[in-house]
């Protein structure tokens, strides 16, 4: 069976686009899409990736309305809350460390949940 390789991308709905990829890029360090084919796109380092869907009940997301969640792995999640902190962006660490890592979540700029994952 032939399988795919990756995500190669996460598209979803937003009130200010400009504005929420120049917040992802200056938080998180997500560069936004290319304009040109001469520019390079945002490149995530191979790791472990998780594609699960959650019962449409759940408050794992947040609000009830909430359709999707973004999940990162960063190298160091302390090193990220006090980035983030020092931004003034409130951060949630979560104080479990879960026998596959640790986690954090943030809130961009329109309420979407970001979830931070230290493996």
């Amino acid at each position: 069976m032939e399988r795919v390789t990756g995500i190669g991308g996460l598209f979803f709905r937003s009130r200010d686009p400009e504005r929420l990829a120049a917040w992802y890029e200056e938080h998180l360090g997500v560069t936004p899409v290319p304009l040109t084919y001469a520019e390079e796109p945002w490149y995530s380092q191979s790791g472990p990736t998780v594609f699960a869907a959650f019962a449409e009940e759940t408050e794992h997301f947040g609000r009830a309305a909430q359709q999707w969640m973004v999940n990162f792995r960063v190298r160091d999640l302390d090193a990220m809350v006090r980035q983030l902190r020092a931004s003034g962006i409130e951060v949630e660490v979560d104080p479990e460390v879960y026998p596959n890592g640790r986690f954090a979540r943030v809130y961009d700029p329109e309420g979407n949940p970001v979830e931070l994952w230290e493996p």
